[in-house]
């Protein structure tokens, strides 16, 4: 009886091993849930014929130019995530915006990053250190 106890025991400890959510699938849910959120502004965008912009906060982010009711979320979900670059990214209404990135950065493991980019004509995409930008060359 004591084996079998011993054995569940070790087996419920791998599953929650297993289950917990490292800072690298954090990073990658954030990039995911981004690319989202900056492909729907731009359709927004487009739609309205409002420019939109995506900026950088201290806190998380920031949609500017949306109207009034659309209820866009401003932080990560989160607290490892932040994003490097400082540049304001530019998502309509044109339907062609040029080549635009953002790099998010795990803030427990600054080594870890993802690129979120896009060549102005497709949607925003994840990509990793090692995986040259779309429009890049």
């Amino acid at each position: 009886m004591l084996i079998v106890v011993a054995i569940m025991a070790i087996a419920t400890a791998g599953v929650g091993l297993a289950l917990r959510d490292t800072s690298g699938s954090a990073l990658e849910r954030e990039a995911q849930r981004l690319a989202v959120l900056l492909d729907s502004a731009r359709a927004q965008s487009r739609m309205t014929a409002n420019p939109v912009r995506w900026r950088a906060t201290a806190s998380g982010f920031a949609f500017e130019g949306l109207t009034t009711g659309s209820a866009f979320p401003s932080s990560w979900l989160g607290q490892d995530v932040r994003a490097a670059s400082a540049n304001a990214i530019v998502l309509g209404p044109e339907p062609v915006i040029g080549p635009q990135q953002i790099r998010l950065v795990s803030i427990s493991q600054p080594s870890r990053s993802l690129i979120l980019a896009t060549d102005g004509i497709r949607p925003f995409s994840v990509l990793t250190d090692d995986v040259p930008a779309p429009g890049a060359r």
